[in-house]
C-alpha cells in the first residue's frame, strides 16, 4: 500500500538530470544534449516535453519590466522503459528560432549603430536568461517530473 502511494506521489519515482554544453551559440539555433532518468523502481515515461524559455528582462526597480517567451518546443512521445536502479541516457535536440527585438535588428543591420545600441541596452539594464524545461508524463504518477535547468547562450 505505500508503496503504490509513494509511487503515486513520485516519492522515490523517476528523477531526470540533464547535461548540456556550457555554451551554446545563438546562432546554430539548436540545442542539444542528453538526458539522465534514474527511477529506484521500474517506471515508463510516455511522453517528454521540452522548451526552450527566454527571460527577457529590462528597466530598473519599480520599471521593471519582465516577459517570457518560448524560442523552441519539443515533444517526445516514444515510451522510455525505465527500469529500477538503472540509469539510461537519452539524446535530446531542441530546435529554437531566437527573436530579435527592434534594437536588436538595428543593431545587427547598422555596424554605426551598434555601439549606441548596445550603450541603450546597458542604460535601459536589458538582460536575457535562457532555460530549458523538461517535464515527463510516467504512468501511475499523479504529479509529473519539472525539471528547469538555466542555459547559457551566446549571441
Amino acid at each position: 500500500m505505500l508503496k503504490k502511494v509513494k509511487k503515486w506521489l513520485g516519492i522515490e519515482g523517476v528523477r531526470i538530470s540533464v547535461e548540456v554544453p556550457d555554451d551554446i551559440f545563438l546562432r546554430e539555433k539548436k540545442l542539444s544534449g542528453s538526458l539522465i532518468f534514474e527511477s529506484k523502481q521500474d517506471s515508463v515515461v510516455s511522453e517528454l516535453r521540452l522548451r526552450l524559455i527566454e527571460k527577457y528582462s529590462r528597466g530598473r526597480r519599480h520599471s521593471k519590466l519582465i516577459d517570457e517567451y518560448i524560442l523552441g518546443a519539443e515533444v517526445l512521445d516514444a515510451p522510455i522503459h525505465l527500469y529500477a536502479n538503472e540509469p539510461q541516457s537519452i539524446p535530446f535536440e531542441v530546435h529554437f528560432e531566437p527573436l530579435q527585438s527592434e534594437m536588436d535588428t538595428l543593431e545587427s543591420k547598422n555596424i554605426l549603430m551598434k555601439g549606441l545600441v548596445r550603450t541603450a541596452k546597458l542604460i535601459r539594464n536589458v538582460q536575457s536568461t535562457y532555460r530549458l524545461e523538461i517535464e515527463a508524463d510516467v504512468e501511475g504518477m499523479a504529479i509529473s517530473p519539472l525539471v528547469k535547468k538555466e542555459v547559457k547562450i551566446i549571441s
